[in-house]
């Protein structure tokens, strides 16, 4: 059976590409998507998400829009990574589905508790704010919900510090909320959504899809590789989020390693730092990993795979 995810997402050019992944993979039913501030504000983030919908041609699917700032601090975005409009490059179409009435928070707790136990996988890929609200709200989704997959963190890396991952950075204390929980929380990080870079190959091998939403991710692709060239010296870019709903397709594609992850909330040059404890193998406790490795070849294939299978909605 497919598993049943709901995708946080703040698009985002990565987070764009998650959204294609998990609507043609066949493995993974989209049960709904939410939005909330980060790459940029929340309208605009939640524009994308809507654009990117009607690029892929996804119908049926519930769109929640979600928190506008973080738990207690400012909203910072990432225009130097995803331009003015949070996903600049291609033209992006006019929406076409109607947001639900609800707040991301409420929509996650009503899908969850209407879902049978284990029945539904988190797929956060931007701030944990609306997760976090989600798990304050009613706590007993995190006794219902099968797993949280996050990109965010990093072990061994940062990118909007030294030591710190711009999802978590952003929002520290509600990352705290969602790694200090019970159930199990696998970081997608920085240590291995850096092994998925968008090579000339890899865009080569996209553009010979030949369809709409194929050229969509290509000219998100070009926009993406000079900003990051320009910010972070890449010369192919990293493309974080559909690492994580890939994993929830196949967990072969990563290692992971179990360790007790914390979220530094008070150092002054180490606000937001996933701290992941590798000193001794994890006791039975721990409920949350981190990963290391990617297979990039397997995990670009599946991306491809998706975009035929999506074919040309338009």
């Amino acid at each position: 059976m497919p598993r049943k995810i709901i995708l946080d997402c703040d698009p985002g050019h990565d987070d764009a590409v998650a959204m294609l992944l998990a609507h043609g993979n066949p493995d993974i039913e989209l049960v709904g998507v939410t939005t909330v501030m980060g790459n940029q504000t929340i309208d605009k983030v939640t524009r994308n998400a809507l654009s990117v919908a009607r690029v892929a041609g996804i119908t049926g699917v519930p769109f929640a829009r979600g928190a506008v700032r973080p738990l207690v601090r400012e909203v910072e975005t990432a225009e130097s990574i995803h331009g003015d409009s949070g996903l600049d490059g291609p033209v992006l179409p006019e929406p076409e589905i109607e947001l639900d009435p609800r707040p991301a928070a409420q929509f996650i707790v009503d899908t969850v508790m209407a879902s049978e136990p284990g029945e539904i996988t988190l797929v956060p890929t931007g701030a944990l704010t609306n997760i976090a609200l989600a798990a304050r709200l009613e706590p007993r989704i995190v006794e219902r919900v099968r797993e949280v997959v996050l990109m965010g963190g990093g072990a061994h890396v940062g990118n909007w510090s030294a030591v710190a991952e711009f999802n978590i950075v952003i929002d520290p204390e509600a990352a705290a909320i969602v790694f200090g929980a019970s159930w199990s929380v696998t970081m997608i990080g920085l240590d291995v959504t850096h092994q998925a870079l968008a090579t000339p190959e890899v865009i080569a091998a996209i553009e010979a899809v030949g369809t709409g939403p194929a050229r969509f991710v290509r000219e998100l692709m070009d926009f993406f590789a000079h900003s990051y060239k320009d910010a972070q010296g890449f010369d192919h870019p990293p493309v974080h989020d559909p690492v994580a709903v890939a994993y929830v397709i196949d967990p072969t594609l990563v290692r992971t390693v179990r360790a007790p992850i914390a979220i530094e909330l008070s150092g002054a040059q180490t606000l937001g730092m996933t701290v992941v404890d590798l000193r001794a193998p994890a006791g039975p406790e721990v409920t949350t990993q981190a990963a290391f490795d990617l297979d990039a070849d397997r995990f670009w294939a599946l991306v491809v795979d998706a975009l035929v299978r999506i074919g040309d909605p338009a």
